[in-house]
């Protein structure tokens, strides 16, 4: 006879934390007088639900928290709160629901907000015109993107200096060269190479200039088989030049409709005809989190960071000491959270960051 998921959560009915959002309990919380024997295990618990039915019950799900009390989970412990766009703030050129609101109550909480992107195809000014557009009154200080990491590595790692007279190869959109001109960076290629095409005729070949000391690979809608072998002649050929990748992001918000391949696929074309891995500067890397500590001077462990994504926000955030959320509002579902193939553990979740106040009732 199969028993059901009602009839096994009553057998754990003595069990505190059995059937609420609280961690996965631990069998020194089993009360003596329970018939459940102290060696009944959460994993043991875990593999029952699973042959009963096996999408119902994982063990990340018993320790992934549904933001239900978001002052005492998560407000009151926290002091910056760092969101990602694409997904969390908007969806395209469409402005998710309930952020200005939300936005305005965390400030006058006394919270600090920082905008982090991976996208890469505008400058801060870029997405500073972007906030505007969409009535969100957000500081340029308070923007960075991963076309200026990229520009930050390379002024970090004295490009300028080390490599005297070398210039960067750009596959990328006009974000990534507005913050190279900020930092004095000489590159050619980005939009100037949209719509080359290589001669593939008997001889014919692609010249390349050999003074480029990095090739940086951002997300760009005009990729072409020309960039491509630019950039693998540079990296194949050119002394000590470097791979500088923005971001790995498998899909994008281009618009709201639905999901479009993003610069994991462009990242993917160079790796796979160098052999080379790339330098990563975008998230899940440490090098925004702590630009955006230091100069700010922030406790880490009263930082929150907020995103819809497992393999970029959330291990972004739990690779650098700091809180994390994932929101559904953008490519991450509840399901794909808590199924049995995931196993990076947000702090809570949540459907949108409205949720972050409790909803006010007439």
């Amino acid at each position: 006879m199969k028993l059901s998921i009602a009839a096994v959560a009553l057998c754990f009915s003595g069990v505190r934390g059995f059937g609420t959002t609280s961690r996965a309990f631990l069998p020194s919380k089993v009360p003596s007088s329970s018939l459940v024997p102290t060696t009944f295990t959460t994993k043991s618990a875990t593999s029952l639900l699973r042959h009963i039915h096996p999408r119902s019950f994982t063990s990340l799900s018993a320790s992934v928290a549904r933001l239900a009390e978001p002052q005492g989970q998560l407000l009151s412990t926290v002091d910056v709160f760092i969101f990602d766009c694409d997904g969390v703030i908007w969806r395209g050129d469409s402005l998710i629901d309930g952020i200005p609101e939300t936005l305005e109550k965390l400030r006058s909480a006394g919270k600090k907000c920082f905008f982090v992107t991976n996208n890469s195809t505008k400058s801060r000014a870029g997405y500073k015109k972007k906030f505007d557009s969409l009535g969100l009154d957000v500081a340029a200080e308070e923007i960075f993107s991963s076309s200026f990491a990229a520009a930050a590595y390379l002024e970090q790692s004295k490009f300028l200096e080390k490599k005297a007279g070398k210039k960067v190869y750009v596959i990328g959109e006009i974000g990534i060269c507005d913050e190279l001109d900020l930092i004095g960076v000489p590159y050619i290629g980005g939009p100037a190479d949209e719509g080359k095409q290589p001669e593939m005729v008997s001889g014919a070949k692609v010249d390349h200039d050999e003074d480029v000391g990095a090739v940086i690979v951002g997300f760009d809608r005009h990729i072409n088989y020309y960039k491509i072998q630019y950039a693998q002649l540079c990296i194949n050929e050119n002394e000590d030049c470097e791979f500088i990748a923005t971001n790995l992001d498998a899909v994008t918000h281009l618009t709201d409709a639905q999901e479009w391949a993003g610069n994991g696929s462009m990242v993917g074309a160079i790796k796979g005809c160098t052999g080379q891995e790339p330098n990563l500067v975008g998230k899940p890397s440490p090098l925004m989190i702590d630009y955006i500590a230091e100069k700010e001077g922030l406790d880490r462990s009263r930082i929150c960071m907020v995103g819809d994504r497992l393999d970029t926000d959330i291990l972004f955030g739990k690779n650098n000491g700091l809180k994390t959320c994932l929101v559904l509002s953008g490519v991450t579902s509840e399901e794909k959270l808590l199924g049995p193939e995931n196993e990076v553990a947000p702090d809570f979740y949540a459907d949108s960051i409205a949720d972050f106040f409790v909803k006010e009732t007439a």
